[in-house]
């Protein structure tokens, strides 16, 4: 089982859209992918209908060490993907796991119970610093922190989410080391010189950087993610195909390529996605 954190200590990067698109996506691969609500404005827990709903989430999980997966899981309408919602109305959770003596580790100790049950875990965080945001790093074994490229979200990339992973660089000492962190462009427009900028200098400064790399994937600002946003689905079931004259590649060629470049041993069943695709519309134009 992978697991995979959405992480930021910026708000409005693009975390929670990442999360679910990333998720639907490879859900739609054929993949069983958990979606894990750690923001206390719990966004991601409702981006998709639910099918059925659980009677608990994140509050007990965390709270009481809940292992039942009745009680936790909730289905969305996208086969291959649930949820487990935020339900921490009264943000408890950061004080219990501050004052607990596995607080950080908590999430890490409790993954065993999800293993023969999905093959990948995405965690959605919230965006500012907090003891639930190291506990969701420390139980990854990969990070994704989005940064749009404007000068104050790479500040505040070197100020927050950098400064989190080096101050968690102590747990080394229990065998546990901090996941290797990627850096993904998000919301590029098609033109700005600003922001151009702003992408090279960040390639520029992380090209020799222990532990962190800049994706060559990059998400464009293309109008297709608010779309599917609205619609409560993943982008790629809302634009298969690239629209005509524009430069920016479909949603579903750019959640292949972020895919495939995060976790290349599924390359193959992120290039079927596509291929299916391609086989209705050859289906479609056969009868007609």
């Amino acid at each position: 089982m992978r697991v995979i954190s959405i992480l930021s200590t910026k708000g409005g990067v693009g975390k929670t859209t990442v999360a679910a698109n990333l998720g639907g996506f490879m859900a739609d691969a054929g993949l069983r992918v958990l979606l894990l609500d750690l923001d206390a404005q719990p966004t991601l827990s409702s981006y998709y209908e639910l099918t059925k709903r659980a009677p608990g989430g994140i509050y007990e999980l965390l709270a009481f060490n809940e292992t039942d997966l009745a009680r936790l899981v909730s289905s969305t309408g996208i086969d291959g993907l649930d949820v487990l919602v935020s339900n921490d109305a009264h943000r408890q959770l950061g004080t219990l796991l501050l004052n607990a003596a596995d607080g950080r580790l908590r999430l890490r100790n409790l993954l065993p119970a999800f293993r023969e049950h999905y093959d990948l875990l995405l965690i959605d965080t919230q965006g500012a610093r907090s003891v639930l945001l190291e506990m969701a790093v420390l139980a990854s074994d990969l990070a994704v922190s989005p940064v749009t490229p404007e000068i104050l979200a790479a500040r505040e990339l070197r100020r927050g989410t950098l400064q989190l992973v080096e101050d968690i660089a102590p747990y080394r000492q229990l065998g546990l080391s901090p996941p290797p962190l990627y850096l993904l462009i998000n919301r590029m427009p098609a033109i700005s010189a600003n922001a151009r900028l702003v992408q090279q200098t960040l390639r520029l400064i992380f090209r020799e950087h222990p532990g962190v790399q800049v994706l060559d994937s990059e998400i464009p600002a293309i109008e297709a993610f608010p779309r599917a946003a609205t619609r409560g689905l993943p982008a790629h079931r809302v634009e298969r195909r690239r629209p005509s004259g524009r430069l920016a590649a479909s949603a579903l060629e750019i959640l292949c390529g972020f895919a495939s470049e995060l976790c290349p041993e599924w390359r193959g069943r992120f290039s079927q996605v596509s291929g299916k695709d391609e086989r209705k519309r050859e289906r479609h134009a056969e009868s007609t």
